[in-house]
């Protein structure tokens, strides 16, 4: 499940995720999140946290994800993951690079940093 979280500037789009995510997840709540913001702000920011309830991903959110990362690849001006999943944690550090914008990873106890963070 992707759930909006409240509390965060205009130009943010932050959600947590729990248990194990499908593309039903991605298709009704995090893309139409990410693309009400881009149309109305452009640039945008993204909070995602995977909290500490999160199982993991049906291969049609698998691949929703990387569509999403793809198609608004320049509409990112900050990222910030927050998991304790190893595997994710090496995923964005590895693939940060090639995202135009700032990408940071937090571990779920520095949410208020990366709450912070992707505020300021």
């Amino acid at each position: 499940m992707i759930e909006l979280i409240p509390g965060f500037p205009e130009n943010v789009v932050a959600v947590t995720a729990s248990g194990v995510l499908t593309g039903e997840d991605y298709e009704k709540v995090l893309v139409p999140a990410i693309e009400e913001k881009v149309k109305k702000y452009g640039k945008i920011r993204l909070l995602y946290q995977l909290n500490e309830r999160f199982e993991g991903f049906t291969d049609k959110a698998m691949f929703e994800d990387a569509t999403i990362g793809i198609r608004h690849i320049t509409d990112f001006e900050r990222i910030a993951v927050i998991s304790d999943v190893e595997w994710i944690i090496n995923a964005v550090k590895i693939f940060e690079f090639i995202i135009p914008g700032s990408v940071r990873v937090y571990r779920n106890k520095e949410f208020p940093e990366a709450k912070a963070w992707i505020s300021e």
